[in-house]
């Protein structure tokens, strides 16, 4: 399966999926999408020679009708949100219906929407005394953080003594739940039962 990544930040999902490449053959990265001309996530997709866009208005920016040509090109069967901050534009939703999946760092639908990314979503949780965290991949939809949920895990946060804690426990899980579910999804083991998405 030919997947794109989208990143805002350091690209570490980004590294776990391609670190993961030995154990998941049938997956391959052929593009890096950022909305910033100068993601720290470039350097790892560099190093993979793995083809890199900034999406946008500034100068070296492509907009989002030569992205998706550029993503048709590639033969992109899924789009994974890993970091990034923007909200998915509808045409581009609507041409990758059912394709385009988002990484969140809390357990939604608590936790979620707009502004609700990093470090907010960790300073809310542990301002909230929540017990549990962890990590949820769902579906993008038109709106942040509300697409069907795919897979969800937890982890214990009862004795936490900061937002900085809670993110180094959540990032863990991330990097093996993520590359997991794009193997899923590569292997074709994502279904629908009902209106619950089912990883089989």
């Amino acid at each position: 399966m030919k997947i794109a990544i989208f990143v805002s930040g350091r690209g570490s999902n980004l590294k776990a999926i391609l670190d993961s490449r030995e154990n998941k053959p049938q997956v391959e990265v052929k593009a890096v999408v950022s909305d910033k001309i100068d993601c720290p996530a470039f350097t790892v997709a560099k190093q993979f020679s793995i083809l890199t866009y900034s999406v946008g208005n500034n100068y070296g920016c492509i907009n989002n009708d030569e992205l998706i040509k550029n993503l048709q090109s590639l033969d992109i069967e899924l789009i994974v949100l890993a970091g990034y901050l923007k909200l998915i534009p509808n045409k581009l939703l609507s041409f990758y219906k059912g394709k385009i999946i988002n990484i969140h760092p809390a357990l939604l639908p608590s936790f979620g929407g707009k502004g609700m990314y990093g470090m907010n979503v960790h300073k809310a949780v542990f301002e909230s005394s929540a017990k549990v965290s962890g990590v949820t991949i769902h579906f993008v939809d038109e709106t942040y953080d509300t697409g069907k949920i795919i897979a969800q895990q937890c982890v214990d946060i009862s004795n936490v003594v900061s937002p900085e804690e809670i993110a180094e426990r959540v990032l863990k899980i991330e990097h093996t739940l993520l590359p997991f579910i794009v193997g899923k999804f590569a292997e074709g083991k994502i279904d629908y039962v009902g209106n619950r998405v089912v990883v089989n």
